[in-house]
């Protein structure tokens, strides 16, 4: 049975729109997936480490017969193809590409948290993922997309987040 899945992708290096488009067609790819439905592209500011370019994100929406560490191992091989290197956390990258949410699943695998523990902190993923699905609630607490929004918006301001 195919699973909805919530993917976070962002680049800030090189050509950033080119390199969502890039892996999005990449994901296509996957056996048994496609996507669904895809938000709007934002220009945001780094979030950790805060001296490096601005970034671009989006969330996808995608249905997929994967299993969660097979879209996990999928998702990073996409990454390393397209030149992803890990020397430094919350660093520069030209690629990518998060798991915020696998269907009703709460999952806590040592490579895999899901929902994603950091995504509620976050408006880069949060804007784009109530665009994608305004109803959405998450499986973890039975809290609404609205609700957490807000409270975020409410703490941190619009920290520039824009529509491309």
């Amino acid at each position: 049975m195919k699973k909805r899945v919530y993917i976070g992708l962002g680049s800030n290096c090189g050509l950033k729109q080119e390199n969502l488009a890039v892996a999005r067609n990449k994901i296509t790819e996957l056996e048994g997936t496609r996507i669904v439905k895809s938000s709007s592209l934002y220009l945001t500011a780094p979030w950790g480490r805060t001296e490096q370019e601005d970034f671009i994100n989006q969330v996808i929406e995608i249905k997929t017969a994967l299993e969660p560490l097979a879209l996990l191992q999928d998702l990073q091989e996409i990454e390393i193809k397209m030149g992803r290197q890990r020397q430094e956390k919350w660093g520069p990258r030209i690629i990518d590409l998060d798991i915020l949410l696998f269907g009703d699943e709460v999952l806590d695998f040592p490579e895999l948290k899901v929902p994603h523990p950091l995504m509620r902190q976050r408006l880069f993923v949060l804007v784009p993922l109530q665009e994608v699905n305004a109803e959405l609630i998450f499986p973890d607490d039975g809290a609404k997309i609205k609700e957490v929004l807000i409270s975020v918006l409410a703490r941190e301001g619009n920290k520039k987040i824009k529509r491309v």
